[in-house]
């Protein structure tokens, strides 16, 4: 694999990564190591995102009439909690994003959470076959910075 396809602005161009100089072949490296940085740290994001949601939808499975009126814990920050009660098991406040929460069903919640998973899920999938891309053409690049440097012209 010596010819990639690289992106620049809005087209596409093939070009012979064997014919790059030694110079180019290892600003493209740095370039790939980099992007494939920021796919890793996007993909552990969405790993976090996609656990948050699986939790959130399990948790609601435990909401359920026999426990209205039950003590519960309710966190006030991350590690302090207060006791509570339960006085609504057919309605949840869900955050929806960026300091927004909607009133759901129970069923509505789990939806949502859901689809949301399914969501997250399929970005993560896109954002490995990106990284897969990448990395093979890293992987041919550093296989030319090796036979420039064994074979020096």
């Amino acid at each position: 694999m010596s010819e990639i396809s690289l992106s620049e602005g809005s087209q596409m161009q093939q070009i012979d990564i064997s014919n790059l100089n030694f110079q180019q072949l290892v600003h493209l490296k740095q370039q790939m190591d980099q992007e494939l940085n920021v796919f890793q740290d996007s993909l552990h994001k969405l790993k976090l995102a996609q656990s948050r949601f699986l939790e959130s939808g399990s948790c609601l499975e435990k909401i359920t009439p026999k426990v209205e009126g039950k003590e519960i814990l309710v966190p006030l920050t991350g590690s302090m909690y207060v006791t509570g009660k339960l006085a609504n098991t057919s309605n949840v406040l869900v955050d929806i994003g960026t300091g927004y929460y909607a009133q759901k069903s129970i069923q509505d919640a789990k939806e949502y959470f859901k689809g949301r998973v399914e969501y997250v899920t399929e970005q993560m999938e896109k954002i490995q076959q990106v990284g897969l891309e990448k990395s093979k053409i890293r992987d041919a690049t550093v296989s030319i910075i090796e036979m420039k440097i064994q074979n020096p012209m």
